[in-house]
Parts: structure tokens; C-alpha cells; sequence
């Protein structure tokens, strides 16, 4: 039987070296995203993603709950990056959306 400490990793290059459930590309911080802000259940989660399983789920969830300062860090973090890219790019979307304002006018 493994414990946790195997059953979650750290490696670079693979989804940028933040805690994922070994042998997958899901991130702690997705499961806890989905568990924790969208409100899926950790069966609902398994049947999303059927490559992981229920255990898996429970392992990530008591990883983040033993690292709960560097799951909100990398999330923080995601999201500043997020906000810097999308202040520097225009949305297709909202400018296609905006020309067809101004062709109405």
C-alpha cells in the first residue's frame, strides 16, 4: 500500500512542477477547485475524469488540507498570471463583438 507522500508529486516539467496525483496531469489544486469552489462531490469528480480514482480524489483532498498556504499561493499566483495576460490581449470575442457595435451605429 502507498501513502499520500507517493501518491502526490512534484515534477518539473510536468504541469509546472505543482502538486499533481502521481501518474496524471490533474493538480491538486484542480481537485480542490472542483471539490471545494464548484461544489463537485469526489464521485463526481471520478466520473469527469475516470483516469483517477476515488481514492486518488480523497489522497489530494488531504494533501491540500495538509498544504493549504501552498495550494492558495499557486492559485493566487495562477490568477495574477492570468490577469496580467489578459491585460495584455485583446479578446477576439469582445472585438468582433465591439466592431459590430460600432457597424450598427
Amino acid at each position: 500500500m502507498t501513502n499520500g507522500a507517493e501518491r502526490i508529486t512534484h515534477t518539473p516539467g510536468v504541469c509546472g512542477g505543482k502538486a499533481c496525483i502521481a501518474g496524471h496531469r490533474i493538480r491538486v489544486s484542480d481537485v480542490v477547485v472542483w471539490h471545494e469552489q464548484m461544489g463537485m462531490t469526489p464521485d463526481q469528480i471520478v466520473n469527469e475524469y475516470p483516469s483517477i480514482t476515488i481514492s486518488d480524489v480523497y489522497t489530494a483532498l488531504a494533501w491540500y488540507f495538509d498544504h493549504v498556504d501552498e495550494i492558495h499561493e499557486e492559485m493566487r499566483s495562477e490568477r495574477a498570471r492570468v490577469e496580467e495576460f489578459r491585460r495584455g490581449h485583446v479578446s477576439i470575442l469582445e472585438s468582433r463583438l465591439r466592431d459590430l457595435a460600432l457597424a450598427q451605429c
